[in-house]
């Protein structure tokens, strides 16, 4: 196939676009190589990318109406995976206009390429943050999540139901997946492992938010990946069994699905801490902080509907993961 990979230079993006082109799909990525972390750590990622015949790269902004439209007209992609985003739940409390041109304004001109050139399915990714102050727990795609905690989650919502928008009105088979706290090699310096590694190498202390009492459904990129390529294979259908009077939020009767993906066995930090301290053989010392703005205490995915559908079923355990992670960026840096 033909495959359009927004977000190529991003954690998840990258290892999508390999997994891809290890199948012999055509690959093309876009990325705009923004400097929301260091550029060239993704400058990195995309170098290995570059080096494989199948593998195009566009440098573009999704906010660019001219240039998205020019890209699918002349990509004539048989689906698209929608990784582009501005990531980042504190980030959104200091510069909130990002969200809105990259995750709003940027997903409408993917949506909009997917209708006029007849793409077969897009798979876009969401969050976990989308279940914001829900408690009920394991979080299920099956209830409302109408109460974001910040920007970053309402725009993760408002793409679902832009989605489900154009496969109502276009029948664009649109599959939304809920990625929850994805980790491992080649990942983004601002989430949690990476600045845990990085301090404690230099012997500088961790900051521990809510006071180390977050449990975090922690995923691997590998299982996240296999999720998203199984999914991608699976174009979205009309659920046969929906009813208008009893709506069910996950499905529809138009080809408009919204899946959780992640590991569904929640990790408390302090475990996954002290996971990080045997791989690197260092004590961490904490900096213990109270809940930031836009945080949740929790997550726990239940990917019932995902495994039932796809066969999905995460492999990779926190202890083998942290494991790959330390030794990639030991690597990496030379540390």
């Amino acid at each position: 196939m033909k495959v359009l990979v927004t977000g190529a230079a991003g954690f998840i993006g990258s290892h999508t676009c390999h997994r891809l082109l290890d199948r012999g799909d055509e690959v093309t990525g876009l990325d705009n190589l923004n400097p929301y972390y260091d550029p060239s750590l993704k400058q990195a990622r995309l170098d290995r990318l570059t080096a494989k015949p199948k593998f195009r790269f566009a440098k573009l902004d999704l906010a660019d109406r001219a240039g998205m439209d020019a890209l699918f007209t002349s990509g004539r992609f048989d689906r698209v995976v929608h990784l582009a985003a501005q990531a980042g739940v504190r980030y959104a409390v200091e510069n909130p206009h990002s969200y809105v041109d990259s995750n709003l304004v940027g997903t409408l001109h993917v949506l909009e390429g997917c209708r006029h050139n007849k793409v077969q399915h897009l798979v876009y990714a969401s969050t976990s943050s989308v279940y914001g102050s829900n408690s009920k727990m394991p979080f299920s795609e099956h209830d409302g999540v109408d109460h974001p905690l910040s920007l970053y989650a309402a725009t993760k919502k408002a793409n679902e139901l832009m989605a489900h928008s154009y496969s109502h009105l276009f029948a664009v088979p649109t599959t939304g997946l809920r990625f929850f706290t994805v980790y491992g090699p080649w990942g983004r310096p601002d989430m949690a492992l990476f600045k845990f590694t990085k301090a404690m190498l230099a012997d500088e202390p961790i900051e521990v938010f809510n006071f180390g009492k977050h449990r975090r459904d922690f995923t691997y990129v590998d299982d996240i990946v296999e999720g998203v390529v199984r999914a991608l294979d699976r174009p979205a259908a009309p659920d046969a069994s929906y009813r208008t009077d009893a709506p069910d939020a996950a499905t529809s009767n138009a080809p408009w699905r919204i899946y959780n993906i992640g590991c569904s066995r929640p990790v408390d930090l302090t475990v996954y801490i002290e996971t990080l301290e045997q791989c690197l053989g260092k004590t961490a010392r904490k900096k213990m902080l109270p809940l930031q703005p836009g945080d949740v205490p929790d997550t726990y995915a239940d990917v019932t509907a995902l495994g039932k559908d796809i066969g999905y079923a995460p492999k990779v355990t926190v202890q083998e993961g942290v494991k790959r992670f330390v030794e990639w960026y030991r690597d990496y840096y030379r540390v």
